[in-house]
């Protein structure tokens, strides 16, 4: 299906009312941290902006897992145009067109319960992007207040604007995402795409977080200090993880899961028949090889074995990044062990057991954890530990660093 052709099922009419919804959606988390803060003593836009941004980062892990559980419903065309369902804002203005096409393939991709699944995901992530606006604009706003206040130090924020603003550009990446995985029924290659996408948001929301978790300059990290060698291993430990978290995306959006259902044996062998061409030929169709014919089994099974070897390699990293940490961050470093065992439990449950919905939604939610956790020990500024004074030096913190350059 061409581009020009797809662009017609996308349907601009209900994109105000189901904006609306995201709005309405986005109203319940401020109301929550505004009891919260209350609940707190706490006052003033610093606050309110980290308890914002840990919100919408708690919104957007669950928008990820949903996402999945939209994905393993096999919802995604629950409605079959965007943004709205049939050119209505919620599935009840397309009861009839929802029931004519269940009549039609009572088990086919359109249902009245996956409509509800396809749009509930949507109403979620129009919440998501609504709170990212508000944290743009609160940033901005703090940003310029400090600039005109003849005590810029009381206005100031840790954080610099332009995350808030990455964050926003993120989000319209995805909604661009989103549409293009309906309008262009499930390409694998944008399937992939938008669930990385998630997981990117994750890392910006945890950075920012994690930056406004610092007291000003010169005073003490609430988190424990790192060597730098180490934060600069956890981001080498993330770009690991995420191209890891690609080839599993591969595997779940390609149904490349049951290709092999035993293990550490595949179809009996260590290194069964496998086409790697085929498996990895980027674009193409959902079930379909890239030359007109239909995936074959061993090019399934070079994506199920991607993944494994890939587990491998992703493995010995997170164990060597928390043995590193053990002397000096525990907490850390059993974080990673935690969250490591979480995700072999579940991608092995995925295999032995046959891909039961519980156990993927925990291999998706342990992608997304992972990747926050090592985005808290990789951004802020890096720690310098002097050895020969025993004294802790903070130096200017990078230019990835969330945190404002000093």
């Amino acid at each position: 299906m061409s581009l020009v052709a797809s662009s017609a099922l996308v349907d601009w009419a209900p994109a105000i009312e189901v904006g609306l919804v995201g709005a309405a959606v986005a109203v319940l988390p401020v109301l929550w941290v505004a009891l919260r803060l209350r609940r707190q003593g706490q006052v003033g836009a610093l606050a309110w902006q980290r308890a914002l941004t840990l919100a919408t980062l708690f919104l957007t892990i669950d928008l990820v897992v949903f996402g999945a559980f939209t994905r393993l419903t096999d919802s995604g065309l629950g409605c079959p145009d965007w943004p709205g369902c049939y050119g209505s804002a919620s599935p009840v203005g397309a009861h009839a067109d929802i029931a004519e096409a269940q009549a039609m393939a009572p088990t086919g991709p359109v249902t009245h319960s996956k409509a509800w699944i396809e749009m509930i995901h949507r109403y979620l992530a129009t919440g998501v992007g609504a709170l990212i606006v508000l944290l743009m604009g609160l940033a901005w706003w703090r940003h310029f207040k400090a600039k005109e206040s003849a005590t810029p130090s009381a206005h100031a924020s840790p954080l610099s604007p332009w995350w808030p603003t990455w964050t926003f550009i993120w989000v319209c990446a995805q909604g661009a995402f989103g549409a293009f995985t309906v309008t262009l029924k499930l390409y694998p290659m944008v399937v992939t795409g938008h669930l990385l996408g998630g997981l990117i948001g994750v890392v910006l929301l945890t950075a920012q977080a994690r930056a406004m978790a610092q007291p000003a300059a010169g005073g003490a990290s609430p988190a424990p200090a790192l060597p730098v060698v180490l934060r600069r291993a956890a981001w080498w430990v993330l770009g690991a993880w995420f191209l890891q978290a690609a080839l599993g995306a591969w595997v779940s959006t390609n149904g490349a899961v049951l290709a092999c259902a035993s293990f550490p044996l595949c179809q009996g062998q260590w290194w069964p028949a496998m086409d790697w061409a085929q498996g990895f030929t980027l674009w193409r169709g959902l079930g379909h090889d890239g030359q007109g014919g239909f995936i074959t089994l061993p090019a399934l099974t070079a994506i199920h074995m991607g993944h494994r070897l890939g587990a491998v390699v992703v493995t010995a990293a997170v164990l060597w990044l928390a043995a590193r940490l053990w002397p000096v961050a525990r907490q850390e470093a059993w974080g990673l062990l935690a969250l490591l065992l979480l995700q072999v439990l579940s991608g092995l449950s995925n295999v032995v057991l046959g891909w039961p919905l519980l156990a993927a939604l925990g291999h998706t939610l342990g992608a997304a954890l992972m990747a926050g956790w090592l985005t808290r020990m990789a951004v802020a500024a890096p720690v310098a530990l002097s050895v020969s004074s025993g004294s802790v030096q903070s130096p200017c913190p990078p230019p990835w660093s969330p945190l404002k350059r000093t």
